[in-house]
C-alpha cells in the first residue's frame, strides 16, 4: 500500500509542476523560448507512459499522464500554430 501511495505523491508533484509553463503558454501564446522537438518528443513519451500505466493498471500512472498528456499537447499545439 506504501508503494501506491508514493506513486500518488510522485504524480501529483511531477503533474503540478507542469502545470505554471503550461498555463503561462496558454495565456500568453508565446512559445518563443521553448523548443518543438523537446515538447514532441515529451507529448510522445507521456503517450507511451500511460499506455504503460494501462498495461500496468496504475492508476496514479494513468491519471497523471492523462492530465500531463492533456497539457503538454495543448502546449504543443499552440508552439506549432504561433511558433
Amino acid at each position: 500500500m506504501i508503494g501506491e501511495w508514493v506513486g500518488y505523491v510522485g504524480a501529483t508533484l511531477t503533474t503540478l509542476s507542469f502545470v505554471p509553463q503550461a498555463v503561462r503558454i496558454i495565456r500568453t501564446r508565446d512559445t518563443r523560448g521553448i523548443s518543438v522537438w523537446m515538447y514532441g518528443m515529451f507529448t510522445v513519451g507521456v503517450a507511451f507512459w500511460l499506455g504503460y500505466g494501462l498495461v500496468l493498471g496504475s492508476w496514479p500512472m494513468i491519471v497523471s499522464n492523462i492530465v500531463t498528456l492533456g497539457l503538454a499537447a495543448t502546449v504543443l499545439v499552440l508552439k506549432l500554430r504561433y511558433g
